[in-house]
């Protein structure tokens, strides 16, 4: 069997189990955070924490539980790294040097889970599974509360009401996230990942020296590692790591992971606002996207024109034997179109124009299917924009899903389109124009460019995966990253929240003759070249710079 043949089959696999889960998923969450009722150990959580999940709130109130939530969690996982060294359970790992600790706390906290240090090499049990594994279940939920609250905006009339955080965050954590991981982990197992709290321990010797290698909590963190597209590996390997991704078949169910939740939120969100139409003509979007991405990225990694690939069957530089070119391809596109960030391949090695398809996958905005919540409602405001755009056309005020499009709600979708851009350009500059940041890079040319555009568009988008080649571990990329982290998750929430509130305050507008239909394949399209044209218009001149020069170049 050829490796493309085998290639198409495991994508063809891949969207079958998708397919499979989509319904009976998308109709569970729509089912949770419609519920009146709470789980017995929920209702301790509510205690413990002096929530009143009944109680409704406004946009202002909703993001207030957003910020002070996400405040203390990145205190706390700050101060965890800094006190690791007085910690049992540390493996005699020292404590984490301050801006270093800023970034990771950033990191985690934001849904990013940008790495600059060696997993296994720096962090203790304590702080992987006590600080970072909590994180990967708090940030992803707080996500999906956040697209919730949006879809309610849609979904009700007349009110500025959006539902209560917390009753949305501890839902979202006890009834989709632990099971699902808890399966997913028992999965990981059986495929060979490790699951101990073992200490470090040699393996035997290696190119002269003893090899070390220490056990962890593997399998639990990498499945809300990746249902939760966090990406933070345990070891600096990350998803390439036979102890995280052992074989074939734990790398395809690993991407199912990935997908799971960002494409069942499209169903999730029809249920919600009454038209699952809807809902498929969000999937319909997500899914053009992401199997464009996915043949392009195959093609750039198969038929790339080289001698040296001819010999190896494609670019097999940077991928691991176990899964192939196809095996890595998938991965890639999954992990950069949603914000997950992990990876079994390093795509810095990727060919000029497959490093840029990784790029661009996060510069879209990470909405194919983009990351579990966020990737909804990135694309809920691009359909907002989309409308937006039609009504100009025809010259009649935009109507989404009942709702008026006023000069109020285009604002907030305005502003939130800008705010990931700004970031990543801005960064990207500042540390191209001074001395020192662009010492980090290990190539000169367009190839170094690409290794800061990468690592800006990677913190800002809350993907978290690197280009490699880039030492990351310096005072001005730890604390920059962690800047574009935290401001490139949260402002827009800001923007979400309030659209959802202004959305919730209106009365319903009865569809006319040319109301635009917007469960059609005409609307999918046109969210589409929506899509493309405002990433494109963004960031062509940089990604010019960069992959694009590297590519044609080659």
């Amino acid at each position: 069997m050829s490796p493309e043949i085998s290639g198409a089959l495991q994508f063809l696999a891949l969207a079958g189990s998708l397919a499979l889960a989509y319904r009976p998923l998308g109709d569970w969450m729509a089912r949770v955070y419609s519920s009146d009722t709470h789980w017995r150990p929920e209702k301790w959580i509510y205690k413990v924490i002096g929530a009143h999940p009944e109680a409704e709130m406004r946009w202002p109130a909703y993001l207030r539980g957003v910020l002070a939530f996400s405040a203390v969690g990145v205190l706390f996982l700050y101060a965890l790294q800094r006190l690791q060294g007085v910690l049992p359970g540390s493996l005699g790992f020292r404590s984490i040097d301050p801006d270093q600790a800023f970034n990771t706390a950033a990191s985690f906290v934001s849904n990013t889970n940008w790495q600059s240090y060696y997993g296994e090499q720096a962090m203790g049990h304590v702080v992987q599974t006590g600080g970072l594994a909590v994180q990967n279940f708090v940030s992803a939920a707080v996500g999906m509360a956040v697209a919730v609250a949006l879809v309610r905006g849609f979904a009700r009339s007349r009110t500025g009401e959006l539902g209560n955080f917390w009753a949305d965050l501890v839902r979202g954590t006890v009834r989709i996230l632990l099971p699902v991981s808890v399966a997913g982990a028992l999965v990981l197992v059986a495929c060979g990942a490790i699951q101990n709290f073992s200490g470090i321990h040699e393996v035997g010797q290696f190119m002269g020296g003893t090899q070390e290698w220490n056990g962890g909590a593997v399998a639990s963190q990498e499945a809300i590692k990746e249902l939760g597209t966090n990406g933070g590996g345990y070891f600096n390997a990350n998803s390439a790591h036979p102890f995280e991704n052992p074989n074939p078949f734990s790398n395809l169910f690993e991407i199912f992971l990935i997908l799971l939740i960002p494409f069942a939120m499209t169903r999730t969100f029809g249920k919600m606002v009454g038209s699952v139409r809807q809902g498929y003509a969000i999937l319909g979007a997500m899914v053009t996207l992401w199997i464009g991405f996915t043949g392009l990225m195959m093609w750039t990694e198969f038929h790339h024109g080289s001698p040296a690939f001819d010999i190896a069957g494609g670019a097999m530089e940077g991928k691991e034997t176990r899964f192939g070119i196809a095996g890595s391809s998938i991965f890639a596109v999954a992990t950069t179109l949603t914000s997950t960030g992990a990876v079994n391949s390093f795509h810095s090695s990727y060919t000029g124009l497959g490093g840029g398809i990784t790029m661009l996958g996060m510069q879209l905005g990470e909405i194919a299917p983009g990351g579990v919540g966020s990737g909804l409602y990135g694309m809920l405001v691009m359909a907002v924009i989309s409308v937006f755009l039609a009504g100009l056309m025809v010259g009649r005020t935009p109507e989404y899903l009942g709702r008026k499009i006023g000069t109020r709600e285009i604002k907030f979708a305005a502003c939130y389109i800008l705010i990931t851009p700004a970031l990543v350009l801005s960064f990207t500059a500042a540390a191209l124009a001074l001395p020192t940041p662009a010492d980090s890079m290990t190539n000169s040319g367009a190839h170094g460019f690409s290794e800061i555009l990468y690592a800006y568009t990677s913190a800002s988008n809350n993907n978290g995966s690197a280009f490699a080649g880039l030492n990351a571990d310096t005072q001005w990329f730890n604390s920059t990253l962690g800047i574009a982290m935290l401001l490139g998750r949260f402002l827009p929430m800001v923007f979400v929240l309030a659209l959802a509130g202004s959305l919730a305050r209106q009365s319903p507008v009865p569809e006319t003759a040319g109301t635009l239909r917007t469960e059609k394949p005409l609307f999918t399209g046109l969210l589409v070249g929506t899509i493309m044209i405002v990433a494109g218009l963004t960031y062509f001149p940089a990604l010019a710079l960069g992959p694009l020069a590297e590519g044609l170049a080659s």
